[in-house]
């Protein structure tokens, strides 16, 4: 299927999978990756045994079969898009808004630049690239409303030193951090072998106990 979006290339690919009665859980894949990676439908379909609506999109420069991805703007307007859709199928529905890494992120500046959500989801938020902890993701944080979740492994080379991102929670208005410990920026451990949508799949329960609980 496909979402509108005011953008040249007028639609994003989306997979929308609804629950009656169910919340929507909207979510934005990482930088390399696309909607259909194993992490993203592992967690897709654990969170719709939750109960909830799930919608998964592309930005454009992947429908486009490019690897790097296009400019902030861009994605902020396919957020956009896609949550308005999200809405006009179940106006009665909260909406989440959620993304691995740079999708997570690009969620976070759509909703600092006004953006109606109920609440995000990082996984695994991309505080700054790796080896470069000087330079902070973090400007527009504090001028968040909704809820948010920080998923993060311990080990997740975009957040060292892990205080640094202890810190960029604290300065949120209304956001709690909860450690995978051990994890990668994949939330893989070491010496655990699983597959990415058992990963995927893992972080679910606590998902919907944070998207249940949000006011």
């Amino acid at each position: 299927m496909r979402i509108p979006v005011d953008l040249p290339a007028e639609t994003v690919s989306a997979a929308w999978e609804p629950v009656d009665g169910g919340d929507v859980v909207a979510i934005a894949h990482g930088a390399g990756t696309g909607m259909d990676h194993p992490f993203l439908l592992g967690f897709f379909e654990a969170l719709r045994a939750e109960g909830f609506s799930t919608l998964r999109f592309n930005f454009p420069y992947v429908d486009a079969g490019r690897r790097m991805p296009g400019p902030a703007a861009q994605a902020i307007t396919t957020w956009r898009g896609v949550v308005a859709w999200a809405r006009a199928q179940v106006p009665e529905a909260r909406v989440f808004a959620s993304g691995r890494s740079y999708g997570g992120r690009m969620a976070s500046m759509a909703v600092a630049e006004g953006l109606d959500v109920d609440g995000l989801v990082y996984l695994g938020y991309p505080l700054h690239p790796p080896g470069r902890p000087d330079k902070p993701r973090v400007e527009h944080l504090p001028a968040i409303v909704p809820p948010q979740l920080f998923l993060s492994g311990t080990n997740d080379p975009f957040i060292q030193p892990p205080s640094q991102l202890e810190a960029a929670v604290a300065s949120c208005q209304d956001a709690r951090l909860e450690w995978v410990e051990g994890g990668g920026h994949s939330f893989e451990v070491k010496g655990r072998k699983r597959s990415a949508s058992e990963i995927g799949a893992a972080l679910a329960p606590l998902v919907a106990e944070f998207l249940t609980s949000a006011a």
